[in-house]
């Protein structure tokens, strides 16, 4: 039998402390001893008792910038619509511990606060790598807020279906969610994101994936994000997608 790892046994028991005594009422010691460590090794890998019920946002917001990092002008909204997945994708991979700690944060401010200002961080992210990509035209600001903005609501309103087991697909939901939050913010003549527009599944950013559909005027914008599921999977994604617009 594979050992569990010393993080995941320090989760686990972070997780059961603060729901079984409450977040004050636990120290770090008790975690450590819950886990069978010492107190040592919990702060080799924790910098405090809270952050080791979280995910390691300085590592997930460090690939969400490389990923954005890796675009163009012309495929910056995929390049975003990709790195919104990425950090959904790592919250799926917690399963219950996400679950768990959903229920912790929604109880105890302490916790509800950091979560809430780790979300701030990724906005912040996502708000500047779009200001940069619309550069200094008139707006361009204003616009950039708000698409960060709405980028990380649509992220967080399908992480809390799929938190509360009200969705069994939440990668397609955050799909069609970006695909209306693209919608949103399409390009025109008018819009100052020129290069921030939806765009077609060509060129080397895009691949057999996920897909959403948006419609402006008298045309409709495919987008493709890179994925590795079944091209079946990915026709009867955008065939729903093109049904919403």
């Amino acid at each position: 039998m594979t050992a569990i790892p010393v993080r995941d046994r320090l989760v686990d028991a972070a997780l059961a402390l603060f729901d079984e005594r409450g977040y004050e009422q636990t120290t770090a010691d008790d975690i450590a001893d819950r886990a069978g460590v010492g107190r040592t090794t919990l702060f080799r890998h924790y910098r405090s008792k809270e952050d080791v019920i979280f995910p390691d946002h300085d590592r997930l917001l460090a690939t969400v910038k490389e990923r954005l990092a890796t675009s163009t002008a012309d495929t910056a909204i995929v390049a975003v619509t990709e790195a919104v997945r990425l950090v959904l994708l790592r919250y799926l991979e917690e399963g219950d511990r996400a679950r768990l700690r959903y229920a912790l944060t929604s109880r105890i401010a302490t916790l509800r606060d950091r979560e809430i200002a780790s979300v701030a961080r990724y906005q912040r992210l996502f708000r500047e790598f779009i200001a940069e990509s619309w550069g200094s035209a008139p707006g361009a600001a204003l616009r950039a807020e708000l698409m960060a903005a709405a980028v990380v609501s649509a992220h967080n309103h399908v992480l809390r279906r799929w938190l509360r087991r009200d969705t069994a697909e939440p990668v397609a939901e955050l799909d069609a969610a970006m695909a209306q939050v693209v919608s949103l913010f399409a390009t025109t003549e008018a819009n100052p994101g020129a290069g921030l527009g939806a765009v077609s599944g060509a060129g080397p950013e895009t691949g057999a994936g996920a897909a959403g559909a948006t419609s402006k005027g008298n045309g409709t914008a495919v987008i493709v994000v890179h994925d590795q599921r079944d091209p079946e999977h990915v026709a009867a994604a955008i065939r729903r997608a093109l049904q919403q617009v």
